[in-house]
């Protein structure tokens, strides 16, 4: 999913995704669809640089697939910060779109609301069939075991992006590719007001899926196999602890990264007062910010040493936003026909390419347009080093409570206070205890 979503507010609980199962979704009016055969409401994911750059974007298409089937879509963008709670609130009211985007590490905590429309073999096939999308994009719809609750309709990956002219002033010869190679450079870059790398120590959602990966490259799992949460183990502890590090031990990143949570970091990028970036897909804000392709570079995102691949390899989760459906729409096959407009080869191609990703439909993936350097290092980090986040209904949670302690930890960084072992271990021992007990 995009990291541009901020905190969460209030307290997501289970017992509150679960009440939602005897409402589901629906299309009753107000705020939801119309259940007009000739009307859908579409809920998008802000993608681009701003709302008005996605209804740019989107609104012609949408014009198109009005002009082929007479189905008029009624489009909102809502941000990252409301996108969950609104999805919350739409499960519980019945006053939900007919379809709608979703952060794909949230599938199988909305698949448990009972709100979403399952695809089935059935559903599938209106759409063309489950295989022609990528096995790591459909490993991130759901839970295993369930029919899922969502396609694949972006797919994206993290990659290190580096600023070429700072690269070239500070004398660095080529971008990092290990985590030491990475606070070398970072100490270089670190100078005369300037800083290594960026982080968004606000942003909750940026935190998860830094700490996930870096958990993976240290052996560990947030969850145990059986879904229990595993927030305190020592190689959770020493992934938080290595990623609040940059700030607080390496001081590569600037303090003020600590309250970053709405992009300032790639903002801070193209305006050279940062060396590098970790980040899903930022071309689209990167041009926006007046930065030129060839001023950026971007590699695979950095292990701890060799090359990325799996287990402690890892080096990204696996990115990217889904589709939905509201069980309980009033226009199924009209929703069902719009899906399979946004995932036609068509489609796809247009849209990934405006937003800088990567078509989870294999046809589509296969196109000349995907073929540059920058989105080659997605693919093949897509293909081979990307783990999905624990498809658990408690994920939301997880990101709420686990993402909030690293955030108090990077405001620790920033203002001095010492970031230890023990001190890591105590955030996540307070943040396992808020999880649901099973």
């Amino acid at each position: 999913m995009r990291t541009r979503r901020a905190a969460v507010t209030g307290t997501v609980t289970l017992s509150l995704l679960l009440a939602a199962t005897a409402c589901g979704g629906g299309t009753t009016g107000g705020a939801g669809g119309s259940g007009s055969p000739k009307t859908l409401t579409y809920w998008a994911t802000n993608q681009g640089p701003s709302l008005e750059a996605d209804k740019k974007v989107l609104q012609p298409e949408l014009d198109k697939f009005e002009k082929r089937t007479g189905i008029k879509v009624k489009l909102e963008v809502i941000p990252w910060s409301d996108l969950l709670n609104r999805i919350l609130t739409a499960t519980t009211s019945g006053q939900g779109p007919d379809v709608l985007n979703i952060g794909n590490t949230w599938s199988a905590s909305l698949q448990a609301t009972g709100a979403l429309l399952p695809w089935d073999e059935k559903n599938f096939g209106a759409i063309g069939g489950k295989d022609r999308f990528v096995g790591s994009a459909l490993g991130s719809t759901g839970a295993p075991g369930k029919d899922p609750a969502a396609v694949p309709l972006y797919s994206m990956a993290y990659a290190l992006y580096y600023n070429k002219k700072m690269f070239a002033d500070a004398g660095i010869a080529k971008p990092p590719t290990t985590w030491a190679e990475v606070e070398a450079a970072g100490r270089k870059l670190s100078r005369d007001g300037k800083w290594g790398i960026g982080v968004e120590g606000a942003n909750l959602a940026n935190n998860i899926h830094q700490v996930f990966v870096l958990g993976k490259q240290h052996g560990a799992d947030f969850f145990t196999p059986d879904g229990k949460p595993a927030f305190t183990s020592d190689g959770a502890v020493a992934a938080v602890k290595q990623y609040v590090d940059l700030m607080a031990a390496a001081k590569i990143t600037a303090p003020g990264n600590a309250e970053y949570a709405q992009n300032q970091s790639l903002s801070d990028f193209a305006k050279n007062r940062t060396g590098m970036v970790l980040w899903q897909t930022p071309s689209q804000t990167f041009a926006a910010q007046g930065m030129k392709p060839e001023e950026w570079g971007v590699v695979p995102a950095p292990v701890a040493s060799g090359t990325p691949g799996q287990g402690a390899q890892t080096n990204s989760m696996v990115a990217g936003i889904n589709i939905s459906v509201f069980k309980n729409t009033r226009n199924l096959d009209g929703a069902l026909k719009f899906v399979d407009f946004m995932t036609g080869d068509e489609e796809q191609i247009l849209l990934n390419k405006a937003y800088g990703s990567v078509p989870p439909v294999k046809t589509a993936q296969a196109d000349a347009a995907f073929g540059s350097d920058s989105l080659a290092v997605i693919r093949d980090t897509l293909a081979g080093s990307a783990a999905a986040l624990p498809q658990v209904p408690e994920e939301s949670q997880f990101e709420t409570v686990v993402g909030t302690a690293v955030k108090e930890l990077f405001a620790d960084a920033a203002a001095s206070r010492p970031v230890t072992t023990e001190s890591v271990r105590a955030k996540l021992d307070k943040a396992q205890q808020q999880m649901p007990k099973k």
